[in-house]
């Protein structure tokens, strides 16, 4: 071969195998994982998670105190009283799983951030399919402490009573919003997951958008026997609408479940969480 042509083969092999290398997963044996319960929330917005009234921890939260500090050991039970229609659930679905215990993994490469979610598939409830396409959708939700309330209440700072599925909303097209959102000021980074379809890289701003991200570079699913496995590539710069994420930092950190052909606020969701780039945190991405 002539000298110039195997040089510039090398080059672009060199390049392709850098290229590929820079997108490989980790290896996830060697990840830490931490257990992460998300729940049934019911119709929880957070105009009534600040209702003293109503919720006791309102208290707190307007004090900064996190609702992990009181819930998190708690989760599985909140959600029994709430699919149940005990509490905050006017149309219970009879046979809906109250809470689903997940692992969560995060690392990164310098130029990606991987997660990893894990979970047995709960029992149907053989309910009417909300979402006939997917038995199974996870998105999940980074915010930089901006919006005023994330730290401790997480993503219910995007859920409003006056949302489309929530009882009573006036506006079958309002979707989540954040108050005073704007994109380049107060916002959450939104990626999601879809057992069938495209995966979407949006954002919630002052409603919610479902593309024009640049920084999400994969997401896969696949059950496995009665296990969910979903990981997600995300570059660590983006564009707008993006959370740009640098090592040393962390940030609010959230995701949701909707199991068993569900849509809209029929989901299970966590509290919310610290996701931290080789930085203390309730997650910690480090380098691989």
């Amino acid at each position: 071969m002539h000298k110039p042509a195997a040089s510039l083969l090398a080059t672009l092999a060199a390049a392709a195998l850098a290229a590929g290398a820079s997108a490989a997963e980790p290896d996830w044996g060697k990840v830490a994982a931490r257990k992460v319960t998300v729940f049934y929330p019911g119709v929880s917005p957070m105009e009534w998670i600040l209702k003293g009234t109503e919720h006791g921890g309102a208290r707190g939260m307007r004090k900064g105190e996190a609702c992990t500090g009181c819930h998190e050991d708690e989760t599985a039970d909140m959600g029994k009283r709430i699919v149940s229609g005990q509490k905050l659930e006017p149309a219970p679905i009879k046979g809906k799983a109250a809470a689903i215990p997940v692992s969560v993994q995060a690392a990164h490469d310098g130029a990606n951030l991987y997660l990893r979610f894990s979970w047995k598939q709960p029992a149907a409830s053989g309910a009417a399919k909300q979402d006939a396409d997917n038995q199974v959708k996870l998105a999940f939700m980074l915010e930089e402490n901006r919006i005023e309330g994330v730290p401790t209440g997480g993503c219910w700072a995007a859920c409003h009573a006056d949302a489309r599925t929530m009882p009573g909303a006036k506006d079958d097209k309002k979707t989540k919003y954040v108050v005073g959102g704007s994109l380049g000021g107060k916002y959450f980074d939104l990626l999601q997951w879809k057992a069938k379809g495209k995966p979407s890289d949006g954002y919630v701003a002052d409603r919610r958008v479902a593309d024009g991200g640049k920084a999400l570079v994969s997401a896969s699913g696949r059950l496995a026997g009665d296990t969910w496995t979903v990981t997600f590539t995300r570059k660590l710069s983006g564009g707008e609408g993006d959370v740009a994420l640098a090592p040393g930092k962390s940030y609010n950190f959230g995701f949701a479940i909707h199991d068993d052909w569900s849509n809209g606020r029929f989901h299970h969701v966590s509290l919310g969480y610290t996701l931290g780039i080789d930085a203390k945190a309730d997650i910690t991405a480090a380098k691989q």
